[in-house]
């Protein structure tokens, strides 16, 4: 039990000198995407050959040793190292040495090479696509050196299920010295000071939202963890909690003792299973250790943390609706005022913060307010977490400092759009933002900025797009899952929504009209203007950004009934080049409906009435001479 701050200090001493005992380390990327990818293979391969070989050793063993210097290796899982494209990833440190697209039957080889003879495996090193020269650890990756990690810092670099080793990160030392050193109203100024903004979507100051909470006197307040992240293409909020569920712990003891509340809820969704697994675990060894209950470091701060596993609902992402799912009842909004810091869960003050923001508040305590400042710009403090995704060639976790352009994230970072194709846009935020196009890549990525051209921030999915891509059907997706979500209380959503996706099917299946056009414009500012919640509010945003910025494919499905991208099925118009048909029979023979016709080594044509589009016969077409507009 840790009941003093020098008790948790012996404690970060004690495990910082065990670990130096270790003669190697392996780090392996358990996130849920390298798991997905077989990396709890990779862990078993490494523990069952140390093993063998004498060489296995873990951290509770060390602590208990009194031997200096190299005792053995340590095999431990760790959160996402953020570059999911080239996963599973593995750390083996002190060597300082990174390997990506890792798979069990290079493990022999990497402890001969690299744990025994301290060389690595060429191999599996990065390789630059385009020099081909390895990058021995993640400083040399591209993808790496533009970014700064603050709430991911911790995230790739422990083990998420040892409160031990987040105790030798400086765990539990920002609390400490909240409650030791500080009154709630300090707390809540350093926040304030950073201009510390909601990194959930809305971007309100996180410390007013405090200040409101802690002006409202009641017997009981709470702190609420908003981990229900429903965006299409978004895993930020997932990975914090897989990688560093205690920084998410501690971020929320911090808001309870800075408004005066004495328990939290965790509200994750079911979808997942991994978040939901490590953070239960991390509640439970913060509580052995003293570090959750009753008079926290013998003072009279006391903060206890549940768990609620939401049920998938993406409209549970809007604050009053997932208040309302806490307490049992269906997660549907409810007009504001009064707001949460005023009346939130069961009618008392509420402060909902998300996963990344809670993550934030440590390193902003310990370093101080001007440090956090030191990174962004103008009204938008700090870093931002994206999860980079799409027709990009490095998919994956991205943290750059707030107001770096687009144009870095896609070209610096993501290495560019995939096999040679050209941008075309970015749908940024999720089903509540919108699409930003060629003429935004210099655009800084921060609140006000994206706000002046109709898009947001969000939750930070960012999804990239090419010259492939029908960006009607992209309007048509995002609507199709508003729709769906809609929780159905307000009729500009539920109705409205509705009407949207209706008008733009319409359109996609060649059938719509410049009347059609207009209705949808004035349906999605209705919409807009009239839904109850944020998430109604910003349904509209995909259509009225697609709208702006790429009206001359809207008017191309209307009047040449047409899809310039090709990617819409109803307006597909399959051709057979004459010159370059040798008249094979492949296509003939495949067709499913017997659309082609024609004899034996001369041009074969398409009967466009018969034709389903079904791309078969492209497939089948060994010489390249059958197209579609």
């Amino acid at each position: 039990m840790i009941r003093t701050v020098e008790e948790l200090k012996k404690v970060q001493a004690g495990v910082q000198k065990a670990m130096q005992k270790q003669k190697a380390r392996v780090l392996l990327c358990a996130g849920t995407g390298c798991v997905a990818n077989g990396s709890l293979k990779i862990y078993d391969e490494f523990v069952r050959i140390l093993k063998e070989k004498g060489m296995y050793t873990t951290v509770d063993v060390l602590l208990q040793e009194e031997s200096q210097g190299g005792t053995g290796t340590i095999v431990s899982h760790s959160g996402c190292h953020g570059f999911c494209q080239r996963g599973p990833l593995v750390r083996i440190e002190p060597l300082d040495i990174f390997y990506t697209h890792v798979k069990p039957e290079d493990v022999p080889e990497i402890v001969e090479t690299t744990l025994i003879n301290g060389q690595p495996v060429e191999r599996l090193l990065y390789h630059d696509p385009n020099t081909g020269k390895a990058s021995r650890n993640e400083e040399g990756v591209p993808f790496y050196q533009k970014q700064v990690r603050v709430s991911l810092e911790n995230c790739g670099k422990i083990n998420p299920e040892s409160i031990r080793e987040y105790i030798a990160h400086n765990g539990y030392q920002a609390i400490a010295k909240a409650v030791l050193e500080m009154t709630p109203e300090d707390v809540i100024k350093t926040v304030l000071d950073s201009g510390l903004r909601g990194r959930g979507g809305g971007g309100f100051p996180t410390g007013k939202k405090w200040q409101f909470a802690r002006a409202n006197e009641s017997d009981k307040k709470y702190v609420v963890c908003n981990g229900d992240e429903g965006d299409p293409g978004a895993f930020m909020d997932r990975s914090v909690l897989e990688g560093d569920p205690h920084r998410v712990i501690e971020g929320m003891m911090l808001a309870g003792y800075a408004i005066g509340a004495d328990e939290g809820y965790a509200y994750v969704r079911a979808e997942y299973p991994l978040a939901v697994s490590r953070l239960r675990k991390a509640i439970e060894d913060a509580r052995k250790e003293g570090l959750l209950g009753k008079n926290i470091f013998g003072t009279n701060f006391s903060f206890d943390i549940n768990i609620k596993e939401g049920a998938g609902a993406f409209v549970c992402g809007e604050e009053t609706a997932l208040l309302a799912s806490i307490e049992g009842n269906r997660g549907m909004p409810h007009p504001r005022p009064p707001y949460p810091a005023v009346k939130g869960l069961w009618g008392k003050p509420t402060v909902i913060n998300n996963v990344e923001t809670l993550a934030n508040l440590c390193p902003i305590m310990l370093n101080g307010p001007e440090w956090f400042r030191s990174y962004g710009m103008g009204n938008s403090s700090g870093t931002k977490t994206f999860a980079l995704a799409g027709h990009v060639v490095n998919t994956g976790l991205v943290e750059i400092p707030m107001g770096r352009p687009l144009r870095e994230i896609v070209y610096d970072i993501g290495g560019g759009v995939r096999e040679g194709h050209r941008f075309k846009a970015v749908q940024i935020g999720g089903p509540s933002g919108g699409c930003l196009c060629e003429q935004h890549l210099d655009l800084p990525m921060e609140y006000d900025s994206l706000k002046s051209v109709g898009a947001m921030v969000g939750s930070g999915g960012m999804v990239v797009m090419d010259e492939t891509t029908c960006m009607v059907r992209i309007a048509k997706f995002f609507m199709e899952f508003a729709q769906n979500e809609s929780c159905g209380k307000c009729v500009p959503c539920r109705e409205g929504t509705k009407q949207m996706l209706a008008l733009l099917t319409k359109i996609t299946d060649g059938q719509g009209t410049m009347e059609d056009l207009a209705l949808l414009e004035e349906l999605a500012v209705a919409v807009q203007d009239g839904a109850l919640c944020g998430l109604g509010k910003t349904a509209p945003n995909p259509v009225l950004t697609t709208l702006k910025y790429f009206r001359d494919e809207y008017l191309a499905h209307i009047q040449q009934k047409r899809c310039p991208a090709g990617e819409c099925p109803a307006l597909k118009s399959y051709t057979i080049d004459p010159e370059k048909c040798k008249g094979c029979g492949l296509c003939l023979k495949n067709c499913p409906v017997g659309a082609i016709s024609g004899e034996k080594a001369k041009p074969h044509v398409i009967d466009g009435e018969k034709c389903i589009k079904c791309d078969t016969c492209i497939q089948k077409c060994r010489f390249g001479a059958i197209y579609k507009d």
